[in-house]
């Protein structure tokens, strides 16, 4: 039976953001437009900052040109010397990278370069359980057994000071390259390549660890290579297809030149994926030449973490430096089954950490503490963050000593407070969003109470989250044609995330609970039926019913399902249609006009009176 519009239970979980105006300058314009480039799509990339003709430029030019000079890196000059001089006396080197994916990538975009460069390269991945994050002294004391004069970490380094004089103490060398937080006392390396140093003069610090260790490998195959000049560029793509993966599995901002690497690994990826990749997209089923930063964020990085979460990182490494398909194979089947292993222990820790929580008012922080692996804290802290709202700290109990992971939400920096708590550590390290920490357990409760603190203080203001949207539109204007101009923002990720579009004036068809905790919708507009699949809202199965008038904020998509492609909603929230101010406005003027709405990016609230997302002329 239908349900009467006016008593609709459905109420949107987030307080939609609506664009407010955001115009390109006359130059950019002319530049956009003289580029195929609507309106629309320039005051949507305005909003999100590439305002200028330059900007415009960067963002659809050639990747290759918003790569920055390495010799800006700190210490870059330290570093080709050092290298050059341990090429001219046949050293033996040893790469160190972290565990995760991001290292790993990082890793073999070293040792890689290293070796071309005909210098003895050997690497080490630490055990994330035995060795924990930083630079370990089992791996110095495997370098000075070798007799390897010189260490190269990649992903970490930054805080470990304790090993490198260790190691320089056994006349073993360090260079880091890193991109986590810096802390007041440098470490006593030969160099610290790290955006982030106070004195740094490089233009983009949002690099990865493994984008680090790429502009290291440009630095060095500049400096010390002799390939002609498309051998170089054909290295250089092999080297971003890594980097790209890593950059993506860290999260990192895909922005400047962190967009050029993606944009230069995504076509290596596509065309001419290395053994290790292609291994890992057949296994999982996935067409190369479909492959986006979706498909490394979910599938690729996904197998290469579960190695060092669940057995030995090892493993993914080897798959990543494979030269030969068959061995990539083998190899991949490995991840898929330590993969598979890692989501059922994420789902098992982090419902025992959700059971710990219960029975009292959540604080500013949860921070649990548990029998958990190790190998798993840090996905079940993403998890506790993202569904709380708040930073997650998960900690593993090791006997006497608490190992921690550490997730962040927006506007508090991880690094900061895990630095105001370093006292009580026996080693931390980190960034904004991510950080790790190992604690005497005696001491935890201290800890938790410090953390709190400073998370009620840095905690933003009550209210249901938000969620910004790009445009907002009504129904019978979301077509193909906008989806292919929302898609020359592509490649997206954080800090350049799918656009998200309000569809306004939408009825329910059809409403049904599909497997995996999901929702399907078929939405109805003035002359056809719009496909919906809301990813884990199983909520929505029994909020809404047919007959509903609804408006949602969804991606775009092109789906393919018995040979036919058709438009589909990815939808994140639901809200009674007409039910906030501009809505209610824009569709009180499409209804007039058949007007459009405008692109931007934005800072009008609903519920606040903004008239932002409404087309021109039709303001109240």
């Amino acid at each position: 039976m239908l349900r009467d519009v006016e008593r609709s239970a459905v109420q949107p979980r987030f307080r939609w953001r609506f664009p407010a105006p955001a115009e390109p300058d006359p130059a950019c314009l002319a530049f956009g437009l003289e580029h195929g480039l609507s309106q629309r799509l320039l005051r949507l990339l305005a909003a999100r900052g590439v305002c200028g003709s330059p900007d415009l430029a960067s963002f659809l030019g050639p990747p290759e040109a918003g790569l920055h000079d390495p010799a800006l890196l700190p210490d870059a000059a330290v570093v080709l010397e050092r290298v050059a001089i341990a090429r001219t006396r046949g050293e033996r080197l040893l790469v160190f990278g972290d565990f995760d994916a991001d290292g790993l990538t990082g890793l073999t975009i070293l040792v890689t370069t290293l070796r071309r460069l005909g210098i003895d390269t050997a690497w080490y991945v630490p055990s994330r359980l035995d060795e924990g994050h930083g630079l370990s002294e089992r791996a110095v004391e495997l370098a000075a057994a070798e007799g390897r004069s010189l260490i190269v970490t990649v992903d970490t380094g930054t805080s470990s000071g304790p090993e490198i004089a260790a190691a320089a103490a056994r006349g073993i060398g360090v260079i880091v390259t890193d991109h986590h937080h810096v802390p007041s006392v440098l470490p006593p390396s030969v160099a610290l390549v790290n955006p982030h140093r106070p004195d740094s003069r490089y233009p983009d610090p949002r690099l990865a660890g493994s984008g680090v260790a790429l502009k290291v490998a440009q630095l060095l195959l500049a400096g010390l290579g002799n390939s002609p000049e498309g051998a170089a560029g054909e290295t250089l793509g092999r080297l971003a297809e890594l980097a790209a993966v890593g950059t993506v599995a860290d999260v990192a901002p895909v922005v400047g030149e962190n967009r050029s690497i993606a944009r230069l690994g995504l076509d290596r990826l596509r065309h001419a994926p290395r053994p290790g990749f292609a291994a890992l997209l057949a296994r999982a089923g996935v067409a190369p030449l479909t492959a986006d930063l979706e498909t490394v964020g979910f599938v690729i990085a996904p197998r290469l973490n579960a190695a060092g979460r669940i057995g030995e990182a090892a493993t993914a490494a080897r798959l990543l430096l494979a030269d030969d398909a068959d061995e990539a194979a083998v190899l991949a089947e490995e991840l898929e089954v330590a993969n598979a292993t890692r989501r059922d222990l994420t789902k098992t820790v982090v419902a025992q950490a959700q059971a710990a929580l219960l029975g009292g008012a959540l604080p500013a922080a949860v921070l649990v503490r548990g029998p958990w692996p190790v190998g798993v804290i840090g996905l079940a802290a993403a998890r506790l963050a993202e569904e709380h709202g708040r930073p997650a700290v998960v900690a593993a109990e090791l006997g006497g000593v608490l190992r921690g992971s550490c997730r962040s939400v927006e506007g508090f920096d991880l690094a900061v407070a895990l630095e105001a708590c370093g006292d009580l550590f026996l080693r931390f390290g980190g960034h904004a969003g991510a950080a790790g920490f190992e604690l005497p357990a005696g001491r935890w409760d201290e800890f938790r109470g410090r953390f709190a603190e400073l998370a009620a203080a840095h905690r933003p203001a009550a209210g249901a989250p938000k969620l910004r949207l790009d445009l907002a539109l009504p129904a019978g204007q979301v077509d193909y044609a906008l989806l292919r101009e929302l898609a020359a923002l592509a490649p997206t990720g954080p800090g350049n995330p799918d656009p998200l579009v309000a569809v306004v004036g939408l009825t329910v068809t059809r409403v049904r609970a599909a497997a995996g905790g999901h929702t399907q919708l078929t939405l109805r507009r003035e002359r056809d039926v719009l496909d919906g699949i809301a990813f884990d809202r199983p909520d929505l199965a029994t909020s809404l019913a047919e007959g509903d008038r609804v408006d949602v904020a969804a991606r775009l998509a092109s789906r393919r399902f018995g040979g036919f492609e058709s438009l589909q909603l990815e939808i994140r929230d639901v809200a009674a249609s007409g039910s906030q101010p501009v809505t209610a406005a824009l569709l009180a003027a499409a209804a007039g006009t058949a007007a459009g709405g405008t692109a931007a990016g934005g800072t009008a609230d609903a519920g606040e009176g903004s008239t932002a997302a409404l087309p021109a002329g039709s303001r109240p």
